[in-house]
């Protein structure tokens, strides 16, 4: 144990991350910047050659500074698993999606857990950074790693700590926002703090690894769970007529305890927090514990893109312009304003639901460039006069601030706005998600 902690102390330990995507590019980055020598593993070869040319894939990480990283040889890239021979750390930052049952798939940790296993050697530790469920780290993980014969806490330490990247979010990176720790032994989480202290600002201990899984999932259900809460008021408030839940809660945000303003929208995207609530719900039922509250508000977020849609639908046909024969422009395609990030997206889902309900249907975001629904190819398009002037309804569905609201207003024929990008309640032709005048049908 002291030899690898002088080790970290002197930023000599070489630290491997499995998965360079959204969390192990930018992770693999500030490590390179704290000193040490950093050394990305993943399977897709595109993403291992552009690290190795300095070109960064993902919107936090910018080529410039990967590039300085790279030339400095801090940080490279490989597909060869071989490289966690040479490495003293491991990071373990792979996928975690859900099966279309809804049941967790932690197969990437698996065999990322098993390829770790052939090159596992003393004095290693390993840490796991994907959300997942509780006990994942001293159940799935810890059985594969002690086929190596290797003995937890003496030969080879293990740890969780969850990831907590917010896309797009300049003010808290992983250097400013607090990291949670959880070892299997106290000695694994004294040396995974010591090394995540030489470069984030403040790291919380907890008491094992099941804490700090279950930490992360309460992270993100909270906000899945009062998301639900407004996305259902603002629908009620929609069926009741002349409430605007928007105006409902700013005036509640006033109050200076005791509440915390969530914002309704077409659905909730990203990897965690769609993701989370099923996680812990599939591993209660082992305890025969049925998360009802957790599961329904994961359901009301998911319905919100058809309820979406049933909405467009309603105003196409209020204003006389039917379904079949509508071409309908989508504004923002990612899952949240600012980001090129898609996963799990609410607006490519209703891009999805509409497919075969309208005539024509394009989209706008220049974060997004193309994507692909059910083998349909799309294209972002330049957001001219013309294309808006053209559409029967313009949704807006992310509200990138880089949009010219004043100007999608003033050219577009009829808006269903989802995030209250245009605050405005008495203009007809503008449709917002969580109000209805009383004269609407």
């Amino acid at each position: 144990m002291k030899q690898l902690a002088d080790k970290i102390k002197n930023r000599e330990a070489k630290v491997g991350i499995i998965g360079i995507g959204y969390v192990g590019l930018p992770l693999a980055l500030e490590i390179a910047r704290a000193g040490f020598d950093a050394i990305g593993v993943d399977v897709d070869k595109n993403k291992v050659s552009a690290v190795n040319r300095g070109v960064s894939f993902i919107g936090d990480v910018e080529s410039k500074e990967l590039s300085e990283m790279v030339r400095a040889k801090k940080l490279r890239a490989t597909c060869d698993y071989q490289v966690c021979q040479q490495c003293n750390i491991v990071n373990i930052c792979v996928p975690t999606p859900f099966t279309a049952s809804k049941e967790p798939d932690v197969s990437y940790i698996i065999r990322a857990g098993e390829e770790v296993a052939r090159h596992l050697h003393q004095g290693q530790l390993i840490i796991l950074r994907s959300t997942t469920y509780p006990e994942t780290t001293e159940k799935v993980l810890l059985p594969i790693l002690n086929k190596s014969g290797l003995k937890v806490g003496k030969d080879f330490f293990l740890a969780f700590a969850p990831e907590r990247i917010d896309p797009g979010n300049k003010r808290w990176t992983i250097r400013t926002t607090p990291v949670v720790v959880g070892g299997v032994t106290k000695h694994c989480t004294e040396l995974c703090s010591l090394f995540y202290s030489q470069f984030v600002d403040k790291v919380i201990q907890v008491s094992s690894p099941r804490v700090a899984e279950m930490s992360k999932l309460l992270e993100n259900i909270f906000r899945s769970v009062n998301i639900a809460l407004v996305n259902e008021l603002a629908r009620m408030c929609e069926r009741m007529g002349n409430i605007d839940i928007w105006e409902v809660i700013n005036a509640a945000a006033s109050k200076p305890f005791g509440f915390m303003p969530f914002y309704p929208g077409p659905g909730i995207g990203g990897h965690c927090i769609l993701i989370d609530p099923y996680y812990l719900a599939w591993k209660a039922r082992e305890y025969d514990f049925h998360s009802n509250f957790i599961e329904l508000a994961a359901e009301t977020n998911e319905a919100m893109p058809f309820f979406v849609v049933d909405r467009l639908m309603e105003i196409l046909g209020v204003n006389g312009i039917a379904a079949k024969k509508a071409q309908v422009l989508i504004i923002g395609a990612a899952f949240k304003r600012n980001v090129d990030d898609t996963r799990h997206s609410p607006a490519i889902k209703v891009m999805e639901l509409l497919l075969g309900k309208v005539k024509r249907l394009d989209y706008v975001d220049p974060y997004v460039l193309e994507i692909e629904i059910h083998g349909n190819k799309f294209k972002s398009r330049t957001l001219t006069g013309k294309l808006l002037r053209r559409a029967d309804c313009v949704v807006i569905l992310t509200d990138h601030s880089c949009f010219d609201y004043e100007f999608i207003l003033k050219q577009s024929r009829l808006i269903l706005d989802t995030r209250n990008a245009i605050p405005i309640r008495n203009v007809k032709k503008v449709y917002t998600l969580g109000f209805r005048r009383c004269q609407e049908v």
